[in-house]
């Protein structure tokens, strides 16, 4: 893992679309009573093999989202895709979420629930089977799938860090 080429990118350059995975309402108890604010965890991605993710926490609803997408375009990674798949099974982890994420055929769709599926599809991908397992919070599955995603690595890396041709990778 030392000597892989880190995979962020600018967002400056990138038109984005932002999906909200969830909103959080969250009370602080002060000597005056209870103050409420917002959290929420949003998903940007160019559905072209870019995705990012980010937490916003503000007094209201629309800037928490706001805050969010801020957050999410500041850490962006690129992931190999093709044709609308990934190109080979990966597993991610953080926290007590773990996330498998598998290959599929053409027309199968997005296999996944709810946070995965908002982090796929702001991806790009368009067939595949994914299992959540372990805990169900919002935030550790969108970085567990993160995590996976960035695990993901296309032949042409895989046979530039080996020192093979692309044939070999596949043919042994």
């Amino acid at each position: 893992m030392a000597n892989m080429k880190e995979n962020r990118i600018k967002s400056s350059e990138i038109e984005f679309k932002d999906r909200v995975v969830s909103i959080q309402r969250v009370t602080k108890v002060t000597k005056g009573g209870r103050t409420f604010s917002f959290s929420a965890v949003v998903v940007v991605g160019n559905e072209n093999g870019v995705v990012g993710y980010g937490l916003g926490k503000a007094n209201e609803v629309t800037s928490a989202i706001a805050k969010g997408v801020d957050d999410a375009k500041k850490h962006l990674i690129t992931v190999p895709v093709f044709k609308g798949t990934i190109p080979h099974e990966q597993s991610g982890k953080y926290s007590g979420a773990r996330v498998f994420i598998k290959p599929a055929s053409h027309g199968t769709g997005v296999i996944a629930g709810g946070a995965m599926r908002a982090v796929l599809e702001s991806v790009g991908i368009t067939d595949v089977l994914a299992k959540s397992k372990g805990s169900s919070n919002p935030h550790s599955v969108v970085k567990a799938t993160i995590s996976a995603l960035q695990q993901l690595r296309d032949p042409q890396t895989v046979a530039e860090i080996r020192g093979i041709s692309v044939n070999k990778v596949f043919n042994g």
